[in-house]
């Protein structure tokens, strides 16, 4: 008898290779992310507006395209890869902090780029409020790490372009 494994509805693909000069990591997907299999895809989200805006990318991607970026040297994974929601609708026992850390060490990026305070938060076993944007101190251990403002539409309050434009210099260099 043969069993076919039939991925969850609420997990997005790893899009990661070796050597990549950005990975975007998100705390998890959202609902819409999860139901259209593409990541920052619900409409209100800046994240596609912010990677063109910051000079990432030399123009604006559509979130169905975003197989495409690994092209481009830039991946996409989550903390969580089971869970779909806001990041407080995410059990705690759904983030995979050192399945994360393995997807790193086995690819080795150039640089990391959290797509949020509460994803470093869980990564770095700090609240939120301890984190500061833009980029971290390195111990040499890791590749760059850099945390960005949550492109949610959920997070508008919080919203500045400038730490984006921070890794756009950092990762053209």
């Amino acid at each position: 008898m043969v069993h076919l494994l039939v991925p969850s509805p609420h997990r997005l693909p790893d899009q990661l290779r070796p050597d990549l000069r950005l990975v975007f990591v998100g705390t998890a997907a959202s609902t819409r992310s999860a139901e259209l299999g593409h990541y920052y895809a619900h409409p209100g989200n800046r994240f596609w507006r912010a990677l063109h805006e910051a000079g990432i990318t030399r123009r604006r991607y559509q979130p169905s395209e975003f197989a495409s970026l690994i092209e481009l040297g830039i991946g996409f994974t989550d903390l969580c890869k089971t869970g779909a929601g806001m990041d407080h609708q995410i059990a705690a026992e759904a983030i995979d902090v050192p399945g994360f850390r393995a997807k790193i060490e086995m690819y080795r990026p150039r640089t990391i780029a959290f797509t949020s305070k509460k994803a470093a938060s869980l990564f770095y076993g700090r609240p939120s409020t301890a984190i500061s944007l833009g980029r971290q101190a390195s111990d040499g251990s890791l590749p760059e790490i850099f945390v960005l403002p949550s492109p949610s539409g959920a997070a508008s309050g919080n919203w500045t372009l400038r730490p984006w434009r921070e890794l756009a210099a950092w990762i053209a260099a």
